[in-house]
């Protein structure tokens, strides 16, 4: 799925070179940087999953299996220019997917117990530095990173109930930070920005079962924590 989501980047930089050196003899929007304000916004394609951290532990045999999944990001974006080159950025938006975790354990007699859907809907708040080239023709290349604050709605971080009653539970607090790549292209009417950024959790997002020693679902994790893909798509 990271393929696709590479493809797809690639075919959307394509289009925009074609576009913008279609019209290289035409400067495009050439007052468009000259503001210290910006806003536009974003929709795109994110895919995560978790990366596992593993404890000894009554289960040493464990292995959790994630089908990372594919979902949608919509959002917004304030600009504040800093100077010709760098700018920072603040993204307020929503995104939606779901994982799908496999707990490879003989000591799960069924395969309904051994499979866990976890649905995941965030508030994302990154703030970023975005660092860009100077502008050839009607295109600009760009590095952007920074760090965020994640509200999942979906956790159920209060409720009392375990995995031993059908319950995964996430932390609903987290932060990430992340960093990624892109291209600025002058069109006609407004500014188009394709990127891939690449987002990584700073805190161990699990919720321990209540007797975590002896859970064979969340007893030999020390940690979990999202890392994933965004083909992220500006206008502004």
């Amino acid at each position: 799925m990271k393929n696709t989501l590479l493809i797809s980047l690639i075919v959307v930089l394509l289009l925009g070179f074609t576009t913008a050196f279609g019209q290289k003899r035409i400067e495009n929007l050439p007052n468009k940087d000259k503001g210290m304000w910006n806003f536009g916004y974003y929709i795109g394609l994110i895919q995560t999953e978790y990366v596992v951290e593993y404890k000894e532990s009554i289960y040493p045999e464990t292995e959790v299996v994630i089908n990372g999944g594919v979902g949608f990001k919509i959002g917004v974006v304030g600009e504040m220019r800093i100077n010709k080159n760098l700018s920072l950025q603040f993204e307020p938006g929503l995104s939606s997917n779901v994982k799908t975790l496999y707990f490879n354990n003989n000591t799960l007699l069924t395969e309904r117990d051994s499979v866990r859907e976890v649905p995941s809907t965030y508030l994302h708040l990154p703030l970023l530095l975005k660092f860009s080239a100077n502008r050839l023709n009607n295109i600009r290349p760009f590095v952007i990173g920074g760090v965020s604050y994640d509200y999942n709605f979906s956790a159920n971080e209060e409720n009392p109930d375990d995995n031993l009653a059908g319950e995964f539970r996430l932390k609903r607090h987290n932060f990430m930070y992340e960093i990624g790549i892109g291209m600025d292209f002058y069109l006609s009417y407004f500014k188009f920005s394709p990127s891939i950024v690449g987002v990584f959790s700073m805190n161990n997002e699990l919720i321990p079962d209540n007797i975590d020693s002896t859970s064979p679902y969340t007893g030999p994790i020390e940690s979990l924590a999202t890392r994933g893909v965004f083909l992220k798509l500006v206008f502004d």
